[in-house]
């Protein structure tokens, strides 16, 4: 998969890298502060840096002019061809030009390539993850029950979609 960013989005590239870089600190810092802000500590699923760092973990990283705005990864469930969405965040002050979808529609795009053809994913029921799941929901990611290592949880929402077209058969809808 090349690493070029769509034209509206020219200087940001997207690149597969190690979770543990010295410069994603603050990346890794502000996603552990936005999952603990409103969540119990039972209901709170993220990754560490180093857990990220494993086999069947692909960690992306986009920058623009060199510098770290957002991060995600997916992670290879048993099903070989099944697949979570962990980690995705993108800073703060990067907010409000697209970059979550732009991320979103790589890591779609690279788990396809690696022969995944369901992603799942879990993100929080809190008023502060509407927007999360509002992307999702954009992209055709649909509820679905819990799956793989997760069970029924009043703080979490479960979504999933096929990684070509949608889960319920339907096309994904544009941006």
């Amino acid at each position: 998969m090349t690493n070029a960013a769509p034209p509206a989005y020219e200087g940001l590239a997207i690149t597969r890298e190690s979770p543990l870089g010295p410069d994603l600190a603050l990346l890794m810092r502000r996603h552990a502060e936005a999952m603990h802000a409103d969540t119990p500590p039972e209901s709170i699923h993220m990754m560490d840096a180093a857990a990220l760092d494993v086999p069947g973990i692909a960690f992306f990283v986009m920058r623009e002019g060199g510098v770290p705005l957002a991060m995600g990864a997916f992670k290879r469930l048993s099903d070989p061809g099944h697949a979570e969405i962990k980690s995705m965040h993108v800073l703060h002050e990067a907010r409000g030009r697209g970059l979550a979808r732009v991320l979103l529609d790589y890591l779609l795009a690279e788990a396809r390539a690696a022969g995944i053809v369901r992603l799942s994913l879990e993100t929080g029921s809190q008023p502060s993850f509407a927007a999360a799941r509002g992307l999702y929901a954009r992209a055709g990611f649909g509820e679905c029950p819990p799956f793989e290592g997760y069970g029924p949880d009043p703080n979490s929402v479960f979504m999933t979609r096929a990684t070509i077209g949608r889960c319920d058969g339907q096309q994904p809808r544009g941006p």
